[in-house]
């Protein structure tokens, strides 16, 4: 670890490295020819933005451990004044605007900043709601443009002098304060030290084989903080973070294309948008080396659309939360199986009872996307360097030690190692809820392991497989269900766009299944609705923990989060389920050809 850890420092280092490179490129329109005009800036110019930002800063007395609250617009401004704000010590505090008023207010309650450094909206927003902002003592202007420069003025020279310097700061000494999305639960900040965000750039970096002068679009904001210190160029996408499910996909593939884009960060909803695209219109991303898909577990279905539209590249499922990131991955080979030598791959599962065991050796020739579509669970890979993952009995309240449970069994997922965060900031409950402190060892460190809140199980060979989040399981009187093991059974379904698991009854333990249509058209009748619900009932019988399920429901559009608009929030469909009229059918329902199959 150098003297200082500081992740600003990286900036300068590269554009020491690369000065003349391409640093950021921020849309501004199109030229006369119909091509992306953007807005760009080398490493070394944007190392003197940031030098601008560190003056403007300094000369309205930020200092170090000044809680800054961050609201503006994604691209160049959020880019400098993060890093500006970490080479000042400051603590930058990034709360997601989509998260609803309400939410919103609270987590700036809690947060307590002392500065704000927003847009116009942001500044006006601060003063209707004062009771949430009663600790802001300085406000920054910052420009309502994703383009704007900002260039010291004459009485800002001074000051400038000394903006190369960066703070030197401990790897333990707090960084910024991120918030979690709260699609299960309250919205969290999340505190970060400058060791964690390096170690993240660290196994990042090494995991995915990523180089200096690559070129990155990142389609969730806070993820082109990296860049800088990978030395990748940003493209901005020409994306509302507020409604990214509402992208246009013809802007991001003429991004890709035009600046040879060689990685791309996005959730399953919005690679699903794009990979369609690029099918109905027959076109390949030749550029890109590698696709990263989070924010919702990826259905094996997307892996292979999109190995279709990169012939030279591979896309990867990162694991992993606000709290610990990354944690495992998993590539599209292991999940569809490994192509032979004439680019083919194998049949979708083994032909043997004993190779099939998902608790013995899965051969890594076959891929895992037939067990999750048995009820399985989905498999997001193997630890990646330097993180430990165990899973140990699912329990509602505090655990004060860590016992790991045999492979194959499920319980709850948790996890160590530098990128682990170890509190939650102002909620001594919540971390006392989501930490484990392990005392075991008298010799070795203390070691942190965070609760993911989720489920899941380690097989044989060392993969994690995800089987959903702990809230959200179902306990039946039959025994408990697990979202990931039931959902992908009838998302089989050619008609269905996704569905959700989700408890019903007084005590919430009936379960039943609630399915999105792919279409107005195929639900447009009620003998339509009555033969998509009779085929879904065929696909859970035939299996063990699914035919349990005997009711359905049929909603237009399930409930997703703002983040990534890819987690369905199922304990909102289950309120919402409450008095509404479910199908329900016995087995004696379903054609008889139809179990056979």
């Amino acid at each position: 670890m150098p003297d200082s850890a500081n992740i600003a420092r990286h900036l300068p280092l590269m554009a020491a490295r690369q000065p003349e490179h391409a640093a950021i490129k921020v849309p501004r329109g199109r030229t006369a020819d119909g091509r992306i005009d953007y807005l760009s800036l080398s490493f070394a110019e944007l190392a003197s933005e940031v030098d601008a930002w560190v003056a403007k800063l300094s000369s309205r007395g930020v200092q170090r451990g000044d809680r800054v609250l961050v609201m503006v617009r994604q691209g160049l401004p959020l880019i400098a004044a993060a890093f500006a704000l970490f080479k000042l010590g400051a603590v930058p505090v990034i709360i997601d605007p989509g998260m609803g008023r309400k939410s919103f207010l609270a987590c700036v309650a809690r947060s307590r900043p002392r500065v704000l450094l927003g847009i116009p909206l942001a500044q006006v927003m601060s003063h209707v709601f004062r009771a949430a902002f009663k600790s802001v003592e300085v406000r920054l202007w910052a420009s309502g443009s994703p383009t704007a420069r900002l260039l010291p003025s004459p009485l800002l020279r001074g000051v400038a002098r000394s903006a190369g310097v960066c703070c030197e700061v401990a790897a333990t000494d707090l960084a910024a304060i991120l918030f979690t999305s709260g699609s299960t639960g309250a919205p969290k900040g999340v505190c970060y030290e400058h060791g964690m965000f390096e170690a993240q750039v660290r196994l990042v970096r090494d995991t995915y084989g990523i180089a200096p002068g690559e070129v990155d679009l990142p389609m969730l904001p806070i993820f082109a903080l990296f860049n800088p210190a990978l030395g990748l160029t940003t493209i901005v996408p020409e994306i509302d973070p507020a409604h990214p499910a509402l992208v246009d996909p013809d802007k991001i593939i003429q991004a890709i294309r035009q600046e040879g884009v060689t990685n791309s960060f996005g959730s399953p909803t919005l690679w699903r948008i794009i990979a369609r695209q690029c099918l109905a219109q027959n076109e390949v991303l030749p550029s890109l080396k590698r696709v990263l898909l989070a924010g919702a577990p990826a259905p094996p279905s997307l892996f292979a659309d999109l190995q279709k539209i990169l012939p030279h590249g591979t896309a990867h499922s990162p694991y992993g939360a606000t709290e610990a990131l990354p944690v495992c991955s998993i590539s599209a080979d292991e999940v569809l199986g490994r192509p032979n030598a004439k680019g083919q791959r194998p049949d979708a599962k083994p032909k043997t009872a004993e190779t099939r065991s998902m608790f013995g050796h899965w051969p890594l020739e076959f891929g895992t996307s037939a067990a999750t579509a048995a009820g399985h669970g989905t498999c997001v890979g193997r630890p990646v360097p330097d993180i430990t993952v165990k899973v140990i009995p699912i329990t509602d309240g505090p655990v004060t030690e860590i016992r790991a449970l045999p492979v194959g069994e499920i319980g709850e997922i948790v996890v160590s190692g530098p990128v682990v965060t170890k509190s939650y900031d102002a909620l001594p409950e919540a971390t006392t809820l989501a930490k484990i402190q392990n005392r075991e060892s008298k010799i070795e460190k203390a070691e942190v392991w965070h609760r993911m809140g989720d489920l899941g199980y380690l097989d044989a060979q060392g993969r994690l497989w995800f089987c959903g989040r702990k809230a959200e399981r179902v306990e039946t009187r039959e025994g408990p269900l697990y979202p990931d093991q039931v959902e992908p059974v009838f998302n089989a379904h050619p008609n269905v766009a996704r569905s959700a698991l989700i408890g019903t009854g007084h005590d919430g333990h009936r379960p039943a299944i609630v399915v999105e249509p792919v279409s107005r058209e195929v639900v447009a009748t009620p003998s339509l609705r009555r033969k998509l619900v009779r085929e879904l009932r065929a696909l859970g019988a035939a299996h063990a923990h699914t035919d349990t399920i005997r009711l359905a429901y049929l909603h237009p559009h399930l409930p997703v989060d703002v983040r990534h608009n890819a987690k369905i929030h199922r304990l909102a469909l289950a309120r919402w389920a409450v008095g509404k009229h479910g199908y329900e059918l016995d087995k004696r329902d379903i054609p008889s050809s139809a179990l056979k199959k």
